[in-house]
């Protein structure tokens, strides 16, 4: 007698979408009816991007570790979005506004002391979307452990590749980076219209963003994208502190800008009155504190001039987002609002006036992203149908050629997934290995450019100059990140790389802070620059020594000849040192003390090359 059993199959995971905002932060999912915000373990939608540690060593996330923003402000961060995938100097002006501490030995990699404990800006984002995946698999009864994460159009490399190191800490695999403005654009169902060209302006807490979409049939295609990573309600909320923190001063005689909780108090003060002038024509600024009272009424009026300055800087990135896209104002059929700050009524009517028409206010525009990412998890999951998101690289990218040039291969606003492949050649005679420099940006020459990777193609065959033939992939995959690939056409030789920029943390990094409390991701950077100097360290030595044997060594100098063999020796000493500075350093003064080396051989190919020519 034969039995059989029916397989019904795995069961579809849920996977979330979720917003990691500055401000505030959302996950939500694809319901039956559409995409619906997920609640908090305390009822509230929205998750305060606020995490601190309390004095017993606990990590407390959203209003709670808001609340403590008060009490602990040492102990407590917000706005670690600002920080993310950036280096110390990017940030150093605005860190003077935080009440945390960076650690010591922040130079390559921030790291924000909290407490007794140290954070890098991934580790702290993790917190929040451990958070997020909590609230997630309580509400929905399941684990949860992939999820949509949309950025900033605007995010660079460094800043996509940081939030998904977060991602990977916190125990949830991102399957996809979508940036905020189209994820909204599916929120607002514009794949409805059957064709259109659509504006997304996103002012949110910590960023501004604006995309130029193209809709057809369904898909979306992102024509152009500008912002500023900079920019938001945040720098609103810090001109109004700087002003309440002046009368305060001339006030009371007492300056309150280096006490963290008079600070943070004012701050939340500052925040609730200007919430409050989006609906009424005057609020109050209201602080008591230390037995005393400040109140300053602010109309409407007087914070319209106030914040002038700063919307209108959301308009020059507007027009060059317009022009790239290659279309006119009259051309854009539909307008969408995103982020908090655009409850402001002087924002509405800038965006109005440059647009030429009322823009989409309808959705709450706190929620209208972490529910378009919902849609595009239920896109990925089979959920949701008929929908294709296309996107676009906001930064240009290519390597660097002689000279200190920059040649692109992907140009900016390109449409992701993307490829494209480059030809180039060796410059030296007789090269047996290519380093290959990654960079991202708009200008021309390397040194205004984003350095991303650096990584050798070696052992090619010791040709002519100008001879060997290398090719030079780029792939960026659907989340933005890039791929390079360089391979040696007559060998077939190659060496690829995932780009792990310098801010961000390598998949070796994120492990080690799994497994080792996130203790070595500053010795790996540190290693990774010395090896990549003792590389250069390398190639002067070998040139050097190869120029000894030569008759243009002898024709100099006794003294110069000993400068070369000493700064030689110096090299030596210090090249196996921990201190990349001191090897360049040393590299540095080699390059200085051969220079006459290098004239006398040239001076010699060049009479080798004359010798026995007739005119």
């Amino acid at each position: 007698m034969s039995t059989f059993q029916i397989d019904f199959g795995e069961s579809k995971k849920q996977i979330i979408g979720i917003d990691l905002g500055t401000t505030n932060s959302l996950v939500a999912y694809q319901g039956l009816t559409g995409p619906e915000i997920i609640p908090g373990e305390d009822g509230h939608r929205l998750v305060p991007s606020v995490v601190s540690v309390t004095r017993g060593g606990k990590i407390v996330v959203g209003n709670e570790a808001r609340d403590l923003l008060i009490t602990e402000p040492e102990r407590t961060v917000y706005s670690v979005k600002r920080l993310m995938g950036r280096g110390l100097e990017d940030v150093r002006d605005e860190l003077t506004l935080f009440p945390f501490h960076i650690a010591h030995g922040s130079e390559s990699v921030i790291q924000l002391k909290l407490g007794e404990k140290t954070f890098t800006p991934p580790q702290i984002s993790a917190e929040i979307l451990r958070q997020l995946k909590r609230n997630a698999e309580a509400f929905l009864g399941e684990e949860v452990t992939q999820a949509v994460v949309t950025v900033p159009a605007y995010f660079n490399d460094a800043q996509r590749q940081a939030t998904k190191d977060a991602g990977r800490i916190a125990g949830l695999e991102i399957l996809r980076l979508v940036n905020e403005p189209t994820a909204a654009s599916l929120a607002y169902g514009l794949d409805k219209r059957k064709e259109g060209i659509v504006a997304v302006y996103d002012l949110g807490g910590g960023t501004f963003d604006i995309s130029i979409l193209r809709i057809h049939d369904g898909i979306f295609e992102v024509l152009a994208t500008n912002g500023d990573t900079h920019l938001g309600g945040d720098d609103i909320d810090n001109l109004l502190l700087r002003i309440a923190l002046e009368d305060i001063q001339s006030e009371w005689g007492e300056d309150l800008s280096a006490n963290g909780e008079a600070v943070q108090t004012l701050r939340r003060a500052v925040i609730d009155a200007k919430e409050k002038l989006s609906f009424i024509p005057s609020s109050v600024i209201d602080l008591a504190y230390n037995g005393k009272t400040y109140a300053r009424e602010i109309t409407r009026d007087l914070f319209d001039k106030l914040i002038a300055e700063i919307v209108n800087r959301t308009l020059l990135p507007c027009r060059e987002c317009i022009k790239d896209a290659g279309v006119t104002v009259d051309q854009i059929v539909e307008v969408v609002m995103v982020g908090g700050s655009t409850r402001i009524p002087l924002v509405r009517k800038a965006v109005e006036g440059l647009f030429l028409s009322k823009p989409h206010t309808e959705l709450n525009p706190d929620e209208v992203v972490a529910l378009g990412a919902a849609i595009q998890a239920g896109i990925l999951s089979g959920d949701v149908e008929d929908q294709l998101l296309l996107d676009v690289t906001p930064l240009s990218l290519g390597i660097e050629t002689m000279g200190g040039v920059v040649s692109k291969l992907i140009h900016r606003n390109s449409t992701i997934p993307a490829s494209a492949t480059e030809t180039f050649t060796t410059s030296v005679e007789g090269q047996r290995n290519v380093l290959i420099n990654v960079l991202q940006g708009e200008r021309e020459l390397v040194k205004d450019c984003r350095p991303l990777a650096r990584f050798e193609l070696r052992d090619l065959d010791p040709l002519p100059a100008g001879m060997t033939r290398i090719e030079v992939r780029f792939l960026i995959d659907a989340n933005g990140i890039l791929n390079v690939t360089a391979r040696d056409a007559r060998t077939g030789k190659e060496q690829s790389v995932d780009v792990k920029p310098s801010y961000g943390l390598t998949d070796e990094q994120v492990e080690a802070m799994i497994r080792e409390s996130y203790e070595k991701a500053e010795e790996d950077f540190n290693e990774r620059q010395v090896r990549e100097m003792r590389v250069e360290a390398d190639a002067i030595l070998a040139a050097v020594e190869k120029a000894k044997r030569s008759d243009a060594f002898f024709e100099l100098e006794e003294e110069e000849r000993k400068a070369i063999d000493l700064t030689i020796n110096e090299l030596l000493m210090v090249y196996h040192s921990g201190d990349h500075h001191l090897i360049h350093s040393y590299v540095d003064k080699l390059n200085q003390v051969t220079l006459k080396l290098a004239e006398n051989m040239m001076n010699t190919a060049v009479r080798g090359v004359l010798k026995g020519t007739k005119i």
